[in-house]
């Protein structure tokens, strides 16, 4: 390892890779399950598809904003007992949740169980890097990436058989069971691995330098702004497929369930070959198939919505290639930016984070406000952002920073 002093993969407990998926998964789950019971939720809490996109978007804005405590919390009294606080705090947001008797209290135990999760994503990725260092760290968040796959394929599906059977509440009460079982993993699987804590990292005079300092770094910026753009038109697809498939193209929503997991193997897929080539291509490799690979997959996308109506098959081939240059791009992505600072991993997680989903929310709005029962505009969005993350990876080359060679 290049980092003094981490806890090796040799002396962690086992469950530890076990339990790394999960908490990486938060974000995930707490999206993908309950997306078959959007419709569902609107007509029972008697509430329109643009306030029934309130609960994905500020779900979004709530985890992005929060991390900004997360992180920087974790450098200064360490990864564990936050884990647990997180964790705890998510089961009881969740069983608020399935009890929500209006669109507007739904909507707001959403904005707690993001605080809740993004504990999970924040400092999953900041306990990889204590571990790891930036090559090794873009391999294990590879890996990691493939397991968590498994929580977008089956959510939709189990969503879907949730809702159909006992209604949209038991899509809630399957989350708050997944973060009871999260939060047992972290009690009795994860140490901590944070040894540098810090204990000015707080400090508001500090907390302001240390965050001015990642602003000030141009590489760092753009290794961000090649993750948010690839979460971006993954999002796109999460907050207007539902909409698309079920309303438009009318699919029930376990079938809609089938057909997300199938846009997601192509994730799983791409985060294997990832951590498979990591050796053989390099960073800037992986980084230049992912991007290539979405942007002509989005394209495509977008010449088939424009010369058919709303069908799965025309939606689900291009998502599936655009998830698979994903899979590629983001832990790729994420691992160089926070790679430089192992003294900040939790400030330079959380303000990705951050980033990366106050963009994603943006988008979100934009899908929904542009929906027109077709899948132009958000083959429309899928496309920019593609291409604008083509774009900017040529920005992120790890060439021009040590620590990430």
């Amino acid at each position: 390892m290049a980092d003094a002093d981490p806890i090796s993969r040799a002396t962690a407990p086992r469950g530890l890779l076990l339990v790394l998926p999960a908490l990486v998964a938060f974000q995930a789950i707490s999206t993908d399950l309950y997306l078959p019971a959007l419709p569902a939720i609107g007509r029972a809490l008697g509430a329109g598809v643009a306030e029934v996109q309130l609960t994905l978007s500020l779900f979004l804005v709530g985890f992005g904003v929060a991390q900004l405590a997360w992180g920087p919390a974790s450098d200064r009294w360490g990864r564990r007992p936050l884990l647990l606080l997180g964790t705890a705090l998510y089961t009881f947001a969740s069983l608020a949740c399935a009890a929500a008797s209006s669109i507007e209290t739904l909507t707001a135990f959403r904005v707690v169980q993001a605080i809740a999760a993004c504990s999970g994503v924040v400092l999953g990725r900041a306990v990889v890097r204590d571990l790891f260092e930036p090559v090794a760290a873009a391999r294990v968040l590879a890996y990691l990436g493939t397991a968590m796959a498994l929580a977008p394929i089956l959510g939709p599906i189990l969503g879907g058989w949730l809702t159909l059977a006992f209604g949209w509440r038991a899509t809630f009460a399957a989350l708050a069971l997944f973060g009871a079982l999260a939060f047992t993993g972290v009690l009795f699987a994860v140490p901590e691995t944070n040894r540098r804590k810090d204990p000015s990292a707080v400090r508001p005079r500090v907390l302001l330098a240390n965050y001015r300092g990642l602003f000030a770094d141009r590489l760092y910026l753009a290794r961000v702004a090649v993750a948010a753009l690839g979460y971006a038109g993954i999002f796109t697809f999460i907050s207007g497929s539902p909409h698309v498939l079920i309303d438009a193209a009318g699919l029930r929503p376990d079938q809609y369930g089938l057909c997300f997991a199938a846009g997601v193997a192509g994730w799983m897929g791409g985060t294997f070959a990832a951590g498979r080539l990591n050796a053989r291509l390099g960073l800037p490799g992986l980084l230049a198939i992912g991007t290539r690979t979405s942007a002509v997959a989005a394209i495509l996308g977008l010449g088939l919505a424009f010369a058919s109506p709303p069908s799965w098959p025309a939606l689900v081939f291009p998502m599936f290639l655009f998830m698979a240059g994903a899979g590629f791009t983001l832990p790729t992505a994420m691992a160089l930016a926070i790679g430089p600072y192992p003294d900040k991993a939790g400030l330079a997680s959380a303000l990705l984070g951050f980033l990366q989903l106050l963009f994603a929310a943006l988008v979100g709005f934009v899908v929904s406000g542009l929906y027109d029962r077709t899948a132009v505009p958000m083959m429309a969005i899928l496309s920019l952002a593609s291409l604008a993350g083509l774009l900017t990876a040529r920005f992120a080359s790890p060439g021009s920073d040590r620590s990430s060679r």
